[in-house]
């Protein structure tokens, strides 16, 4: 495999549910930062997209000037074990990476990724139920699990951690954390007026046809002036999560002894003590 074509200057690894589409967004829109399209290539993870070649993954680039910083954001690159074969891929095309890894709480990150599936119909039943039956729930929370072979990869200066809580409280200061680690020259500065990700979506369930039926313009124009109102919102009260999530005690007492364990393994990266409780009080973008 060569590697004479342009290739990603950085990757956004991770965490799966932790912003990184809004970190993306923001460094794509930074004088001098080009972010691929689409946001999320999963060259290195998926075998399907991988057999497209390493020329199909360079063209993702083809369009950044010269001087141009480029990255690309992968959540599935954090998502052991099942891909399991992203980092020797990654490293035979990009041997000395620039990695950043967002982590949030890993009950929170968990809570959203399971709000997330049962959207997209994945998962239809009950919380409770689907940690038993899902382990990825608990997988790619377990950030120690996932960013150890990084680490023995390619060294633990190669990969910049963050915080979703300082992401999202700290906004210029993580964002120029990461300028500077990627290699920018100038100051880069929060654009407000980029579009968040929608959290509430997360609670609309998907179904077949959904987009035809939803989100083009002629349905959208349809339900409007033929289907009443009270009608709409009972529809989409039906499709539509109520509630946040609740964990019952017995699940909450048995990931928080797995998250402790492998927040240990975290803590020793940061040269810091980790533990659920502690979080989103110790964990902070320096």
């Amino acid at each position: 495999m060569t590697t004479s074509k342009r290739m990603p200057d950085f990757i956004i690894i991770g965490a799966m549910k932790s912003a990184t589409s809004t970190l993306h967004n923001q460094l794509g829109a930074q004088s001098g930062v080009f972010m691929s399209t689409p946001k999320e290539p999963n060259f290195f993870s998926d075998d399907e997209v991988y057999s497209q070649g390493i020329g199909w993954y360079s063209g993702l680039f083809s369009d950044a000037d010269v001087e141009d910083i480029c990255g690309e954001s992968s959540t599935h690159y954090t998502k052991l074990p099942d891909y399991p074969d992203t980092i020797q891929r990654l490293k035979a095309a990009v041997p000395q990476p620039k990695l950043i890894y967002v982590m949030r709480d890993p009950i929170d990150r968990l809570i959203s990724h399971y709000m997330h599936q049962w959207s997209q119909g994945v998962i239809s039943c009950d919380i409770d139920q689907a940690i038993d039956d899902y382990p990825e729930l608990i997988d790619y929370s377990c950030y120690g699990l996932q960013i150890k072979p990084y680490l023995e990869a390619f060294g633990r200066e190669a990969v910049l951690p963050l915080s979703f809580d300082d992401l999202k409280k700290n906004k210029d200061k993580v964002l120029n954390r990461v300028g500077e680690f990627i290699g920018c020259t100038k100051p880069l500065i929060w654009v407000d007026e980029l579009a968040q990700d929608n959290q509430s979506n997360q609670r609309i369930r998907r179904f077949n046809g959904y987009e035809l039926l939803v989100n083009s313009m002629p349905m959208a124009w349809l339900r409007k002036n033929l289907i009443p109102q009270t009608v709409r919102d009972r529809v989409k009260k039906q499709l539509t999560m109520q509630q946040r999530p609740q964990i019952s005690d017995v699940q909450l007492e048995r990931m928080t002894k797995i998250f402790n364990t492998d927040l240990k393994i975290v803590g020793d990266w940061l040269g810091i003590e980790l533990t659920c409780e502690s979080f989103k009080k110790d964990f902070r973008t320096d």
